[in-house]
């Protein structure tokens, strides 16, 4: 009940109690009047009860003045400004991977305004994200497409980078031309690179090929693709693995269609860079029970940046491939924080849109 709409209630009870002098009426006639209060009031019978024994108290039922007691408030209306702005940049990634965010941008950017989010759980980051300002905010945000992710067999532990897992996705809404969007993951890092191709045949995927060897900072092992898949994702992996095996002369032609180089244009500058410095991932641990079954266990420390655990892993001298100095990748990273990299890339997305539509 509305505070002013309840004020008005205890006041209206009030007067009926002091105008017919509940304290001198027999128990006849004090049933007939908290039966005409609980109809005239909505309220029920045992709130009607405390109200009558703070008025035979006190001589008044109305509220009291002194304010409750509440809990202090942490994070202000600004704070939940920051959050919306972070999950509209990157799309409302998980609650850990928007921690690890927000603690980047006060702690690796030295973003002042970020000092009090960086401190919040994950639990109460949901809480933030089901509080009134933040859906008003926020609006309402699009559910995932339904759809059936293929199953993917277990793989070795890899602690060295370069086994690589490919897929390909037909891209049907580009208009004229086939358009192949190919997607290849590290599967210690989770460095991802993604690209473009007018087919899958040798020529597309020696193009694809020489993309991956130019934007993965290390050693191209072996490319597998998922279990559960479709066809044209063993063939990739196949033809890559033939091909780097094998290198070709890339002075052959080779070219994509005129909206695939457009795409390519924009995975190679934005796309790629955001999600390889810039979009945390989860790196789980595997723990095995007394009975050998084996899950995945997700901690605070697991969740980083592709570019961080490739960082981690340089201790246990992993060069990077060409002679890469690390002070050039450090540049790419740090030269936009998390947040700013995620709406220049939603800036050429859009754009982009535009450009091919």
């Amino acid at each position: 009940m509305p505070m002013l709409e309840r004020t008005a209630n205890y006041a209206w009870i009030e007067q009926v109690l002091a105008g017919r002098s509940y304290e001198s009426l027999d128990n006849q006639q004090r049933g007939a009047v908290r039966t005409l209060l609980r109809h005239g009031s909505g309220l029920s019978m045992p709130q009607i009860t405390r109200l009558i024994r703070r008025y035979r108290q006190s001589g008044h039922v109305a509220l009291p003045c002194e304010a409750r007691r509440t809990f202090p408030v942490k994070y202000a209306a600004g704070d939940v400004e920051l959050l919306v702005e972070v999950d509209r940049a990157h799309h409302c990634l998980s609650g850990p991977a928007t921690r690890r965010i927000l603690q980047r941008e006060w702690q690796v950017f030295g973003k002042i305004q970020f000092a009090r989010l960086a401190e919040i759980s994950v639990a109460h980051l949901y809480n933030l994200r089901n509080s009134d300002v933040y859906l008003e905010r926020m609006g309402q945000v699009p559910p995932l497409a339904a759809g059936e992710s293929p199953t993917r067999r277990q793989l070795p532990l890899k602690r060295t980078p370069g086994w690589i897992r490919v897929s390909a996705l037909h891209q049907s809404n580009l208009g004229a031309g086939t358009v192949y969007r190919i997607s290849a993951v590290d599967a210690t890092t989770q460095w991802e690179v993604v690209a473009c191709a007018p087919a899958i045949d040798e020529l597309s995927a020696l193009r694809v090929l020489d993309t991956l060897q130019q934007q993965f900072p290390f050693r191209l092992l072996a490319f597998h693709s998922p279990n559960g898949g479709e066809a044209v994702d063993s063939k990739l992996a196949t033809l890559l693995n033939q091909l780097s095996a094998s290198p070709r002369n890339l002075s052959r032609t080779c070219s994509a269609a005129p909206r695939g180089e457009i795409l390519q244009r924009f995975y190679d500058a934005h796309l790629n860079p955001y999600l390889n410095y810039h979009r945390p991932c989860g790196f789980a641990q595997i723990r095995a029970d007394d009975r050998g079954l084996r899950s995945r266990y997700y901690s605070e420390e697991d969740y980083l940046t592709p570019y961080e655990k490739l960082r981690s892993l340089a201790a246990a001298q992993h060069p990077l491939c060409g002679g890469v100095p690390w002070e050039h990748l450090d540049r790419i990273a740090y030269a936009h924080s998390d947040t700013e990299a995620a709406r220049l890339m939603n800036s050429a997305k859009a754009a982009l849109f535009q450009q091919v539509n």
